[in-house]
């Protein structure tokens, strides 16, 4: 492990990830990742780029300023072609904010409810709010919505069936790892397939981006799938640098598969690829026919990770 090092970090507030260069981190994870999403306005149920692709091409960027109301801004741009305007968002609204916003009872993410408040942009706003922003951008009636105070559990694990953890709007759990060595090992295993289970020839020299598995931390300096064996890590070199517990492998569904890029999907890479010969990697019986990349971890303090520092793992 001594050669181990943090490589990238990516938070996702909403839509498309943001590459910086530390972040802060607590036990539901990185900060300002998914605290924000987008839900159906008819049954408040959220909705993913599985449903909708496109939305990996809504680019939201962070400007953090402790001085400043709310802390700083949080602004979400659309591609050209889209007609949508641009809107900006209180970065941290305080409760006084959120008071001012309408409040939904029952979100539903995986038919788990939690509340969550209809975002308004700041002031001097766009002619339109953001719903109506993004319903025109989805072609249908949707909201954008922050996170509200109740908190939604994070279901145990087969190697830990006693987790009390808790998360925003990621899938599943805090945060995810994954090494750069294990995404190009996964490239180097769909080129010797291409031309067969519908992998397009371009994939002979097309890069297989890391940003497609949507990780929070990625790592360089170990062999592929490294993060395999390991049971917790530490970042830094802080003596009290919390530990990040890994508590399960990360199980892949056809996410991947659509380019941040793009915002197309591909109908065979990566998911193909992965279970082919990433199945079973899981010990949960459960998915036992899943192909899984990177582990979900979950922070048992508040840290702050930097691109370059080291990792301590423990086996």
């Amino acid at each position: 492990m001594a050669n181990v090092r943090v490589s990238k970090i990516l938070i996702h507030p909403s839509c498309r990830g943001i590459s910086v260069q530390e972040s802060r981190y607590t036990p539901e994870g990185l900060e300002f990742d998914r605290r924000w999403c987008i839900i159906e306005a008819k049954d408040y149920t959220v909705i993913t780029a599985r449903e909708f692709p496109k939305m990996v091409l809504i680019t939201p960027q962070i400007d953090a300023d402790p001085t400043s109301p709310h802390s700083g801004v949080l602004s979400m741009a659309f591609p050209d072609e889209s007609g949508c305007e641009p809107f900006s968002l209180p970065l941290c609204p305080g409760q006084a904010t959120l008071d001012t916003w309408k409040r939904i009872e029952k979100v539903l993410m995986w038919h788990v409810p939690f509340d969550a408040y209809i975002c308004e942009a700041l002031p001097s706003p766009p002619s339109r709010s953001p719903s109506a922003i993004l319903s025109s951008y989805f072609g249908r009636p949707v909201h954008l919505v922050y996170k509200g105070a109740q908190p939604r559990a994070c279901d145990p694990t087969f190697s830990h069936p006693k987790l009390e953890a808790k998360a925003v709007f990621q899938d599943c759990y805090p945060m995810m790892v994954l090494s750069e060595e294990s995404t190009k090992r996964v490239e180097q295993e769909l080129r010797s397939h291409v031309g067969t289970q519908g992998i397009d020839e371009h994939w002979k020299t097309g890069s297989l981006v890391i940003e497609r598995f949507r990780p929070n931390i990625v790592f360089q300096g170990g062999a592929p799938f490294v993060e395999d064996s390991w049971k917790e890590i530490r970042i830094g070199s802080a003596a009290d640098a919390p530990v990040i517990s890994m508590v399960s492998k990360c199980t892949r569904c056809l996410l991947p598969n659509i380019s941040p890029e793009t915002g197309e999907r591909d109908k065979a890479v990566p998911y193909k690829t992965l279970m082919k010969f990433r199945m079973g990697f899981d010990r949960d019986p459960q998915f036992k026919m899943k192909a899984c990349l990177g582990c979900n971890g979950v922070p048992l303090g508040a840290g702050e990770v930097k691109v370059g520092d080291w990792v301590a793992a423990t086996r």
